[in-house]
């Protein structure tokens, strides 16, 4: 991780939502969700606020040999979003605590505020976590 990964980095990221990440898309096996309304779904919304804060940090990391992962997120959905409007996100680091990054995020659809909270990811070695995940893999097939 670079020294340049520091409070104040702010970074803005736009996505056109399509109908494929509406909420009867998120869990097609839900008979439940297929009645639901046809508007971005939270948990899109929280991967493109994840999204938006990788973007803002990869040029500060060893990328891709250091990556991130999340390991918290505390956001709002405060509006519905149709499929063809664009979302804007902003995210701003708010704190670095060794390999830890807090993010404040915003995120609007162009009409409403859909969005407001914060983020933190760990920055982590890609290797390391790929070797880990296997060994947990292996450990369940054994």
């Amino acid at each position: 991780m670079k020294d340049t990964l520091k409070p104040g980095l702010t970074g803005t990221f736009r996505y056109k939502v399509p109908a494929t990440k509406t909420v009867p898309y998120i869990y097609p096996e839900a008979p439940d969700f297929q009645l639901m309304p046809r508007v971005l779904a939270t948990g899109y919304l929280v991967a493109l606020c994840e999204w938006a804060a990788i973007e803002l940090m990869k040029p500060h990391l060893d990328w891709p040999l250091e990556q991130s992962v999340g390991t918290h997120v505390n956001l709002s959905h405060t509006a519905a979003t149709p499929p063809g409007l664009t979302v804007e996100i902003t995210v701003t680091v708010s704190e670095v605590q060794g390999r830890m990054v807090g993010f404040s995020i915003r995120a609007t659809d162009g009409i409403d505020p859909i969005t407001e909270g914060t983020h933190q990811r760990i920055v982590v070695s890609a290797e390391k976590f790929n070797r880990k995940v296997a060994e947990k893999v292996a450990g369940e097939a054994g």
